[in-house]
């Protein structure tokens, strides 16, 4: 057994653990084999509630057709029997947007499969595989440790000569393969590895759950400053993906995600599954990288729906303390207006202003020496008498009264609270082009306001004077009318 366990921590666990007690439950027969069949074979992460009573519903239906007395419970009575706190076995919540609960194996489920598979008896127990794993292993351990570039050159020319005599013995005609017994061998141990690795996905999603639950616990019973509760709060955060097993399921995740990667995996399962040595071939295993895929991605959804939620959690504590706060002001000042009503006796204060008048030396301007225009009048020359100067230039210039502007505004506002500018140039054309619409655009008065909108345009068309059609496109522009505005 990989560690010391003592006789009171087996205590413990006998009486509070999820999976002890699915050992021991009555109808553990049925929990396990329904359980195994829906969420394990069938690798399924979130199910209906109304999808899985149907499926417990027909496996009682079957089971009652061969021994009346049995079960009898609905299916919906047994589901939230296994999903209470007392049993542990589902995981009963709803997820986001949906108002109909769903249904997840826990962990426990998991590892109450992995006792039971274990009690079976099995024709072929191979050792070979795994002592070959565990020097691999012992390898990239020690030499992935070592930090002197002459012994990780050493190891490198080692495994190179290892390489380059396999290759000559190879061309020389000698080619060692596995035989029967090994290739079984090497395939149980990548079975069981692989469902292994499927099943510890439920576990990594409950302990970033159960990470997220402390942190949730350490915000609310926080007594500090906001300052220290956000530097916890970021510190604990970083430590759920900087955790051991945060790096590492962030480093099967990458891997996994690599194309070359799983084009190189699903080769060698299809080269696998078509040897001819394999009595006891797994047809589950040779789409077992999608499995692996689909978990780690809800694994990393959970991740970030917990950041979600945690986001939402600490705005709502903010709203909390800014509530607080308000009250607490309402409260000085219904105390003042009270003070103000009946004062008491012996009570002056003085103030020289509502407020303090505030110069930061930081806010006053530097100083901008001011540019003298130079002026140039070497080129000025006066008319000569035969020269004929036309005065109508000095008469084009076009002015727009902003009065018969307003009177257009008020009489659209007259008939509702308010209009938009392409509203009022419809009913009322515009004369004079483009000066008036930009006249439109500074108008003021104290009958109503204008509220431009840079998140909508609009288009305004008027025909000038010649006849042509001319198009403006501006942000919306809505004139209001000022006693609807305050």
């Amino acid at each position: 057994m990989p560690g010391d366990i003592s006789i009171d921590e087996i205590t413990w666990l006998r009486a509070n653990s999820p999976a002890w007690r699915l050992l021991r439950a009555e109808n553990a027969p049925l929990v396990l084999g329904f359980l195994h069949r829906v969420f394990v074979h069938g690798n399924a992460r979130a199910v209906s509630a109304a999808d899985l009573e149907a499926l417990l519903d027909d496996e009682l239906y079957a089971i009652r057709q061969r021994n009346p007395d049995s079960f009898p419970k609905s299916a919906r009575d047994y589901l939230d029997d296994w999903a209470r706190p007392e049993a542990g076995w589902l995981r009963k919540y709803y997820p986001d947007g949906i108002d109909e609960p769903h249904f997840d194996a826990t962990p426990a489920v998991e590892k109450a499969l992995a006792w039971v598979r274990s009690l079976g008896e099995r024709e072929f127990v191979g050792t070979e595989s795994r002592l070959n794993t565990i020097f691999e292993l012992l390898r990239q351990i020690v030499h992935g440790t070592e930090a002197d570039p002459a012994a990780r050159i050493e190891e490198l020319t080692r495994r190179r000569q290892e390489i380059d005599d396999e290759i000559e013995r190879v061309l020389a005609g000698e080619v060692p393969v596995l035989d029967r017994s090994a290739v079984r061998d090497r395939y149980q141990q990548l079975t069981a590895t692989a469902w292994e690795l499927l099943s510890d996905f439920r576990q990594v999603e409950e302990n970033f759950r159960r990470l997220d639950r402390q942190l949730r616990e350490k915000i609310a019973g926080w007594q500090g400053g906001k300052g220290e509760l956000l530097d916890d709060v970021l510190g604990s955060r970083e430590s759920i993906a900087g955790s051991d097993q945060g790096r590492s399921f962030q480093a099967f995740y990458d891997f996994l995600l690599s194309q070359a990667r799983q084009e190189e995996l699903a080769g060698l399962l299809d080269r696998v599954n078509e040897l001819s040595d394999l009595a006891e071939r797994d047809p589950r295993l040779r789409r077992v990288h999608y499995d692996w895929l689909d978990a780690a991605g809800r694994t990393q959804a959970v991740v970030a729906q917990l950041s979600e939620q945690l986001r939402r959690f600490l705005d709502d504590q903010a709203w909390f303390e800014n509530r607080r706060v308000i009250d607490i002001l309402r409260e000085i000042e219904g105390s003042a207006l009270r003070l103000r009503d009946a004062p008491p006796a012996g009570l002056t204060v003085e103030i020289d202003a509502a407020a303090p008048a505030l110069s930061l030396p930081f806010e006053r301007p530097l100083y901008a020496p001011v540019r003298k225009p130079r002026l140039d009048s070497q080129d000025i020359r006066p008319a000569g008498r035969d020269e004929e100067t036309d005065p109508t230039a000095l008469f084009e210039q076009a002015h727009v009264d902003p009065g018969p502007l307003r009177d257009a505004v008020r009489a659209a506002l007259r008939r509702s609270a308010q209009a938009t500018l392409a509203e009022i140039v419809t009913a009322v054309p515009l004369r004079q082009g483009l000066a008036e619409l930009v006249a439109y655009l500074a108008l003021r008065d104290d009958a109503f306001t204008a509220v431009f909108d840079d998140t909508c345009q609009e288009r305004v068309t008027w025909t000038d004077a010649d006849g042509l059609g001319r198009t403006a496109t501006l942000p919306r522009v809505t004139f209001t009318r000022a006693g609807a505005a305050r």
